[in-house]
């Protein structure tokens, strides 16, 4: 695959810049403490509208309640497992329909995760998704540093990039209603509040990553959906183009988490590291996944 010999923008389009949801994201919880407050005739309800980004005051009135500013109706029912915004008509869940289920699922951390076909794409058992994005952004070293992050999801590693004190992190999403659900979730971080450190791209970093120029990148994030939706993003031919756009003694972090380890008897994360050193990087297991260094 040719490579360019310059230092060129990514190909895809940076994603045009939409007002971001302000409005109130419910839970059943929230909802259930908003209409008993209302039941026992208080005059306000105290807590968080925004999963716990921060905490702010509703006034409640008979039939709408009030915040930020603005009226709003009385939820009905809600379901669990499930963020609720309101869409112009009423409440309604953070999902959408496009071939699969793609919907924002709200975790006991209050950071949410999402799912595509009820499959959870991070993990929360443990501790909340920014956290283990954390842990793992701090193996790169990203402060200073211009970072690729190949698979942006909500964008939990670029938002822990961000915090580093990255000078810049490119990151692609190949997903549209993915990129559509970080619109809504305040904990996705936003491009234009980042003075310009994070450019998000709307585009498939497999077919991308041979437009980016050689060692343009001093460190590199890999958080590719597991191998039986994406097994591009594992092959031989991709590492070695990381390889390429990877600078000399830069770091990369793979995710790979143990997938069918018990049931195939296959080790995902060793056959990984195997193909990162064949590409040119000295490998190790790491966390939950491989840490290579480009040599």
């Amino acid at each position: 695959m040719p490579r360019l010999g310059y230092d060129a923008r990514p190909s895809p389009r940076i994603i045009d810049l939409v007002p971001r949801y302000t409005g109130p994201l419910l839970t059943r919880d929230t909802a259930a403490a908003l209409l008993q407050a209302r039941q026992r005739g208080d005059a306000a309800w105290r807590g968080s509208l925004d999963l716990g980004r921060s905490e702010g005051e509703a006034r409640l009135g008979a039939e709408r309640w009030q915040w930020n500013g603005a009226d709003w109706p009385y939820p009905e029912t809600l379901k669990d497992r499930t963020v609720y915004w309101f869409d112009g008509d009423g409440w309604a869940p953070v999902s959408r329909y496009a071939g699969s289920l793609i919907k924002l699922v709200p975790s006991e951390w209050n950071v949410p995760t999402f799912e595509i076909d009820g499959i959870k794409m991070l993990p929360t058992s443990k501790e909340s998704p920014l956290d283990d994005a954390r842990r793992k952004v701090a193996l790169v070293q990203p402060r200073g540093k211009v970072v690729l992050d190949t698979c942006g999801g909500l964008g939990y590693f670029a938002a822990c990039c961000l915090e580093a004190g990255v000078a810049r992190i490119d990151s692609f999403e190949k997903n549209e209603n993915v990129l559509w659900l970080r619109d809504i979730n305040p904990w996705s971080p936003d491009p234009e509040a980042s003075g310009g450190r994070l450019q998000l791209r709307h585009g498939d970093v497999s077919q991308a990553i041979a437009t980016l120029a050689d060692a343009s990148y001093d460190a590199l994030l890999h958080d590719p959906p597991r191998f039986g939706i994406a097994g591009e993003l594992y092959s031989q031919a991709f590492y070695d183009q990381l390889a390429h756009v990877l600078r000399r003694g830069g770091r990369l972090f793979h995710y790979t988490g143990a997938p069918n380890r018990l049931t195939s008897g296959r080790d995902v994360p060793r056959e990984v590291a195997r193909r990162l050193e064949k590409a040119g990087f000295r490998a190790e297991l790491a966390l939950d996944g491989v840490l290579a260094t480009r040599r």
